[in-house]
């Protein structure tokens, strides 16, 4: 915990553009959803007790999947597959985007007090930008229409953002950093990568098509296809029982 905060001290300015960058993904999943609301005359009955008890179960699931990591053979050791976008999909489909948001940094937070980090919060940052970039456009989406063909389209238009959005964000902002916090060059970066994966190559374009692209589609379809079949079945106890909701009735 002290090092956390002390990492947090260090760090101060780069923590505070993170806050900045999550308060404004907050700000524009909120718009987005008045408009959808207004537009569609959109009415949420779910109680602020058992929406906020499926939020933080929610959350909790996710953090607690962000830890379980599958190596990719065809990447190097660092990029690793987790489902932890499969809880926060699923409560932003049920709740809307802006809680969609909310539980993606929910999960970063419990996932820095149960593990800290150990990349001075860049992976953090990583991970919660990228998580984004798959359900803020895909919840949007089906907010806007619940049925079965707006879930298959929207599923389909968030791997899609999520697999441009991740692989340009390595790109320009991750892949660099990450080199400048453990004072790596570019170089011994790619040559990891071409070690496991031929494609890879020897610079930054070749190596995110190689590596990172596949990484983040493959997120986004077993995110997308596990919601598509498991959402139908448990929204009703998200929405209408509410996880948790006998632990809030015996509280009030």
């Amino acid at each position: 915990m002290n090092d956390l905060f002390s990492q947090v001290a260090k760090n101060a300015l780069y923590v505070l553009s993170f806050f900045l960058i999550i308060a404004g993904l907050f700000v524009c999943s909120v718009i987005a959803e008045r408009i959808l609301r207004k537009k569609n005359g959109i009415t949420d009955k779910t109680s602020v007790a058992r929406r906020s008890a499926s939020v933080g179960v929610l959350s909790a699931i996710s953090a607690v999947l962000m830890l379980f990591e599958i190596p990719m053979p065809f990447a190097p050791t660092f990029y690793k597959l987790d489902m932890s976008e499969l809880p926060v999909l699923i409560g932003a489909y049920a709740f809307g985007p802006s809680v969609g948001v909310l539980i993606e940094f929910i999960k970063i937070v419990l996932k820095l007090f149960i593990k800290g980090t150990s990349t001075a919060f860049v992976g953090e940052l990583a991970n919660f930008t990228v998580g984004a970039s798959f359900i803020i456009p895909a919840s949007i989406i089906y907010y806007a229409k619940k049925n079965k063909k707006m879930a298959a389209i929207s599923c389909i238009v968030g791997t899609i953002c999520i697999t441009i959005f991740g692989t340009v964000f390595n790109a320009v902002y991750l892949l660099p950093a990450f080199a400048k916090l453990y004072g790596i060059p570019l170089e011994v970066i790619f040559a990891m990568g071409a070690e496991v994966n031929p494609l890879a190559g020897n610079n930054v374009v070749s190596f995110v098509i190689a590596c990172v692209a596949p990484l983040n589609l493959i997120k986004g379809l077993l995110n997308s296809t596990l919601t598509l079949l498991i959402y139908k079945k448990i929204s009703p106890i998200i929405k209408g029982s509410g996880i948790g909701a006998d632990i809030v009735k015996k509280v009030a």
